[in-house]
């Protein structure tokens, strides 16, 4: 099923196309790799559930990327689709990195959410994810759905809390055009129960030893999410699959958005690509203080003039850093970037 916040380019009624999906992506990743891809120093399986497809196809198929010795390999995992079986099939393959779709853990949060997945099976994932070797893993909550009080959140928190999680990421609700939630403005989120959900994540999270070192991401020391350390900073990235983005030197691009169009691509030589844009230089520039911003590095101290956001940066060393008041305005206080 397909949640009702979701706009990703996700599926119910296509799980014919799975090994026809996995060849072409298998292809795709072949013509890359032979046309000179470096090797990948992460790479992140997401954007749906792939821990629904076959375990060996999905490794099968990251073996075909080339990497560096010590890269990170993560695969998003629904609790509901967690086996011993298919852990161990990810972690012989390579796999050292998983992140588990939480969301809630109060059922009736979950309900709104459109969810389905029960809370123990949230525990049990963990525990089989310990006990086929991951020593990283991070949880994945969102806070703001219609229905939940703030009790509810704290209750979520506080349970992911005891799991001893390496890494966790809270988002808050977002509503997307095209969406059963964009649909019903009844369960819309409130910015200001948002606010003070984040601060009560943040309280908790700090508490169990994780450290916020992006505005929705918390981890101990040494397990932070390289992957998307590498967006932050503007890298270099390749993505394959349908909708899949990819960023090299200043331009985007992204494939065609359907399975169907995407393997009939691939199957007949066809270029995936949808769609792209360059970016300028001065563009380039202030979209990467506005990334930096969003994380504990902040900006170099002359992006911002520091008078004129009281309470909300703070020095540290040569740079000017979000305080967590700046964090709940980040979108604000990015207009004022130089």
């Amino acid at each position: 099923r397909r949640c009702d916040y979701c706009a990703f380019a996700t599926w119910t009624d296509r799980h014919h196309l799975q090994d026809s999906y996995l060849a072409a992506v298998r292809r795709e990743i072949g013509e890359a790799v032979a046309a000179g891809m470096p090797p990948a120093t992460s790479v992140f399986v997401g954007g749906g559930t792939p821990s629904m497809v076959s375990a060996q196809g999905l490794v099968d198929i990251l073996a075909a990327i080339p990497r560096v010795e010590a890269a990170e390999m993560t695969i998003e995992c629904n609790p509901d689709t967690i086996t011993a079986d298919l852990l161990a099939t990810y972690r012989d393959g390579g796999v050292n990195r998983l992140s588990f779709g939480v969301q809630s853990m109060v059922p009736h949060v979950l309900a709104s959410l459109g969810r389905s997945h029960d809370p123990d099976n949230v525990r049990m994932s963990v525990e089989l994810a310990r006990a086929a070797g991951f020593e990283s893993f991070n949880l994945d909550v969102i806070y703001g759905a219609a229905g939940e009080s703030l009790g509810d959140w704290e209750t979520t928190v506080r349970a992911i809390s005891e799991l001893d999680p390496p890494h966790v990421s809270a988002y808050g609700l977002t509503v997307e055009a095209g969406t059963p939630l964009w649909d019903d403005p009844d369960r819309h989120p409130d910015d200001d129960d948002q606010a003070d959900k984040y601060e009560v994540a943040d309280d908790l999270l700090s508490v169990a030893g994780l450290d916020n070192y992006e505005i929705s991401n918390w981890a101990r020391p040494g397990h932070e999410c390289r992957h998307n350390q590498l967006y932050w900073s503007q890298g270099d990235y390749l993505g394959f699959g349908c909708a899949a983005h990819s960023h090299r030197a200043g331009r985007r691009w992204w494939n065609v958005r359907t399975p169907e169009r995407y393997i009939a691509a691939v199957e007949s030589a066809e270029p995936t690509e949808a769609a792209g844009e360059s970016l300028d230089i001065e563009t380039r520039r202030v979209e990467g203080l506005q990334l930096s911003l969003r994380t504990r590095d902040g900006v170099p101290a002359d992006a911002l003039d520091a008078e004129e956001l009281p309470g909300l940066v703070e020095p540290r060393d040569d740079r000017l850093v979000l305080t967590r008041a700046g964090r709940l305005l980040a979108n604000e206080v990015s207009l004022r970037l130089r």
